[in-house]
């Protein structure tokens, strides 16, 4: 329990802690903000440019021209895996942050002014992908990393529900404007609302004081402030999250395939038109929002529930294949949101308080290149494999693929929490009570002093 603040006024500072954690802290909810819109941008690039394609500009080959061009898009957040680590470790992360977001706006400017000049190649519109794809790549693990800058350590894990809910917020507003704007507006639309967002996030960035820096935390840190180590090292001394990243790695070979599976299905399937494709990304996003706020409050260890989302994932994912029907994919999908929303909140939380402050810029690019380097092969996979099955067998595949995850999601805590009985392990120290199956070997301790 912690003490009431004392201040003169009385009550307000009472008041003040029932604020939610972007009014509690300014600084947070305006970078948050900022996140909202170039996330929002880059999922509406995505899924207008992938209904655009399916639609209209890729013929018989939809399967595989969606397929690439989302594997193009997740390619940066791979292959600048390093690159990212160093630029978040030793930048000031407020520049690193505005100015992936001002780059990002100054390239959709571009591809807007030559889309309105005339219809572009199909290559330029992969190069611009390419590029966004870059500058997002920087700034989430950016953003993911500087929450104890901006908010308290006590809203840390408010804070990273926030932080999250974001993906959902973009998904929602992305995925209903995308293909809408497709529809009305062809590409040039897209491109132009895009230019529009990241260049305000920017800005908001730009103008935003973060309340304490990286330096000033390291500063006020008990103890010896560790030298940053190498990527491998960073995951050689967290053997129990490794392991639990490569089972969500796995996963996404079959979750994120439903990027390219749900304009096929709409396409195929529903017989509809852009305005499907965004009630189902609606559906989605929303399921997620909510898994986000949501998932702190559930019981059990992150294995535990994370097991049971899969499972829970898996028969949504297959539902429609076996059920065809709009209301159903859209059930199907708002569970599927809501589970990846409680696996989010509840794992990035225990990693936030379990990795040390000095290794969390290399664990967070880390965490999203291995947990993104499954999506262009998912893309590609689930692309080719759409123009020769249906829509429904992809749907099948989906969920019959991700099932043996959930059990070996199941089979790894249950692993690590007799493991932790049996005296040869301990729990990490910051970790919440109910992560006590996050467990880490006493000799990689030791060998970190």
């Amino acid at each position: 329990m912690t003490a009431p603040c004392r201040t003169g006024s009385g009550g307000a500072p009472a008041s003040r802690g029932q604020l939610p954690v972007v009014l509690r802290n300014p600084a947070f909810g305006a970078v948050w903000a900022a996140q909202v819109l170039t996330q929002a941008a880059s999922r509406m690039f995505q899924v207008g440019v992938v209904w655009w394609l399916v639609s209209q500009a890729a013929g018989a080959d939809r399967g595989l021209a969606s397929g690439a061009f989302l594997a193009v898009s997740t390619l940066p957040a791979v292959v600048l895996v390093p690159l990212v680590a160093r630029i978040v470790a030793r930048c000031p992360h407020r520049s690193v942050l505005a100015g992936a977001a001002a780059v990002a706006g100054l390239v959709a400017t571009a591809t807007a002014t030559w889309t309105y000049a005339a219809q572009p190649p199909t290559g330029m519109v992969y190069g611009a992908a390419l590029l966004l794809a870059g500058c997002q790549a920087l700034f989430d693990p950016c953003l993911t990393t500087s929450v104890p800058e901006l908010v308290e350590d006590a809203d840390i894990e408010a804070a990273t529900g926030f932080e999250l809910a974001t993906q959902s917020l973009a998904g929602l507003a992305g995925g209903l404007l995308g293909p809408l704007l497709v529809d009305a507006w062809d590409l040039a639309g897209i491109v132009a609302g895009c230019a529009g967002a990241y260049l305000a996030a920017a800005v908001l960035v730009a103008l935003t004081r973060f309340p304490r820096t990286a330096e000033t935390l390291a500063a006020h840190a008990p103890g010896d402030v560790p030298q940053r180590r190498t990527l491998r090292h960073i995951l050689g001394e967290l053997p129990f999250i490794r392991q639990v990243l490569l089972c969500f790695a796995a996963a996404n070979v079959f979750t994120t395939a439903v990027f390219v599976v749900m304009p096929l299905y709409t396409r195929s399937v529903l017989h509809g038109q852009g305005s499907t494709v965004a009630a189902l990304e609606a559906a989605l996003g929303v399921g997620t929002l909510l898994g986000s706020f949501t998932g702190g409050r559930l019981p059990g260890s992150p294995t535990a529930a994370g097991g049971t989302c899969l499972a829970l994932m898996a028969l949504a994912l297959g539902m429609p294949g076996l059920v065809p029907g709009l209301a159903v994919a859209l059930v199907s999908l708002a569970l599927a949101g809501w589970c990846v929303g409680v696996i989010g909140v509840r794992f990035v939380a225990l990693f936030q308080r379990s990795v040390p402050a000095a290794d969390k810029p290399g664990f967070f690019a880390v965490m999203q290149a291995l947990l993104g380097a499954t999506f262009p092969l998912s893309s590609l996979v689930f692309g080719v494999l759409g123009d020769h099955l249906g829509a429904r067998w992809l749907c099948l595949v989906q969920g019959v693929g991700l099932a043996p995850v959930a059990v070996a999601l199941f089979l790894l805590g249950r692993r690590g929490r007799m493991t932790a009985q049996d005296g040869t392990a301990m729990p990490c120290a910051s970790a919440p009570e109910s992560s006590q199956d996050i467990c880490v070997d006493t000799a990689s301790l030791e060998g970190a002093r």
